[in-house]
């Protein structure tokens, strides 16, 4: 599967994996200078980058785990999702989840982008579902452990 990007800013850098059997491609912050987002802020990060899709696929804008763990920065809306018709810039709203101000370098890896298919699918009301062992329990409800 290819993946088409436009670099909508010269300094944009194109997705990249850091390993081998890495899930997610990195992208970049598209920034002329450093970018602080206070605690409690969300910010637009722009990425420079714009793309297609193949059809019947998504792109999904998660954290970076080292981010997130140890400064509380992760995207605004959880995950992002791109859609295969879309193509304006990629932003990406990073969130302080801290009690410090984080400042975004120009170039800093700020999230992964994960392509996923998307299959059509379709709804159709029914008047009850089938019964399962765990029914309608949910929010812990299979254990701790």
């Amino acid at each position: 599967m290819t993946v088409l990007f436009q670099k909508l800013d010269p300094a944009a850098q194109l997705p990249r994996k850091a390993t081998q059997s890495s899930a997610g491609y990195d992208l970049c912050a598209c920034i002329p200078q450093p970018v602080t987002v206070a605690p409690g802020q969300t910010v637009p990060v722009p990425t420079g980058l714009a793309m297609v899709l193949p059809q019947g696929y998504g792109g999904f804008v998660f954290a970076r785990s080292g981010l997130g763990i140890r400064h509380g920065i992760v995207p605004g809306n959880c995950v992002g999702v791109i859609d295969a018709d879309y193509r304006g810039e990629v932003l990406v709203g990073l969130h302080n989840h801290s009690d410090a101000a984080y400042t975004i370098e120009p170039g800093e890896r700020i999230a992964q982008l994960v392509v996923l298919a998307t299959p059509e699918w379709e709804t159709r009301e029914v008047d009850s579902l089938d019964d399962t062992a765990r029914g309608a329990g949910g929010f812990g409800s299979t254990g701790v452990r």
